[in-house]
């Protein structure tokens, strides 16, 4: 496990992305053309009474559902094709793991709304993107991880100087994704808000950006990445007022795959390391692998 000079902290994690992930191919493990990744792909997988890995086994190819509009976390550069960010890697490196070399990942963009479903219908073998992990979902797909922790944020524009906090929302408009933890805390815990939603949060910047809304609602690692696209125009405001745990969603019962991932992750500390310095650990910030919920 990874000896951090600081332990992971909220407010530490905002720092984490500004300068992450920035790079292409040739600066983030795993991908095409890049550096030697920090992990081989297994010839001997030992993982029987997971259906998920058998079906993957059969068709000898893995699904991964992912983001691609959340800069240095799920990311698809549309002009290159080349997919870049801390989760990207993590599924890769899960793939690895699972025995599936780059050329055997199929990456499918799922919205925050459909992630369970996705799961559920087996149109992916697993999730990784920014997927909390909550007791309402876990009544419908289990999770491994968590491989990473941050909190509920608050992007506005720059010469926004209404809002600096979550005190600030009252009567304010709010947007997030369809279907997100953030923007059922803004409903539940947050009257007198009101909300706007769209499949993705890339949606709410043009939103906000179009006035529709005064401020988006996530998690602040990945409104920092947004922020740092466009710092003449975008800030972030705040601290967090949440704590999202990222998880790996599979489908519900497969405890043999969430298992293997949940080994993985324990026994592969200094592989998340290496995963983490070429990706949000390009900003300077160190900070410590979070230990498994192994439920």
């Amino acid at each position: 496990m990874r000896k951090a000079v600081t332990t992971i902290a909220l407010a530490a994690t905002a720092a984490l992305v500004l300068a992450g992930c920035s790079g292409g191919a040739g600066e983030t493990p795993g991908a095409d053309g890049g550096e030697e990744a920090p992990y081989e792909v297994a010839t001997s997988v030992d993982l029987t009474g997971s259906p998920t890995y058998d079906a993957m086994k059969s068709a000898d190819a893995v699904t991964i559902g992912v983001k691609e509009d959340q800069p240095n976390l799920g990311y698809l550069d549309a002009a290159t094709g080349e997919r870049t960010g801390f989760d990207i890697e993590i599924a890769r490196w899960i793939a690895a793991s699972l025995g599936f070399a780059e050329d055997k990942i199929t990456f499918v963009a799922i919205p925050s709304a459909n992630r369970e479903a996705a799961i559920v219908n087996g149109d992916i073998d697993y999730y990784v993107g920014t997927y909390s992990i909550t007791d309402d979902r876990k009544k419908v797909v289990d999770f491994a991880g968590p491989y990473f922790v941050t909190g509920q944020g608050l992007l506005v524009k720059s010469d926004n100087t209404d809002i600096t906090s979550d005190q600030d929302l009252v009567g304010k408009t709010v947007c997030s994704a369809t279907g997100s933890t953030p923007i059922q805390n803004i409903k539940d815990n947050y009257p007198g808000v009101k909300t706007v939603e769209f499949e993705t949060y890339s949606q709410c910047v043009d939103a906000m950006n179009d006035g529709q809304a005064d401020a988006v609602t996530t998690d602040q690692a990945i409104l920092i990445g947004y922020a740092a696209q466009d710092p003449d125009n975008l800030k972030v405001v705040g601290e967090p007022f949440s704590e999202e745990r990222y998880g790996v969603g599979v489908p519900l019962g497969d405890d043999a795959l969430r298992a293997f991932i949940n080994d993985t992750f324990t026994e592969g500390g200094d592989t998340w390391s290496a995963i983490y310095d070429e990706t949000l650990g390009q900003s300077g910030t160190t900070v410590e692998q979070p230990a498994v919920d192994a439920y």
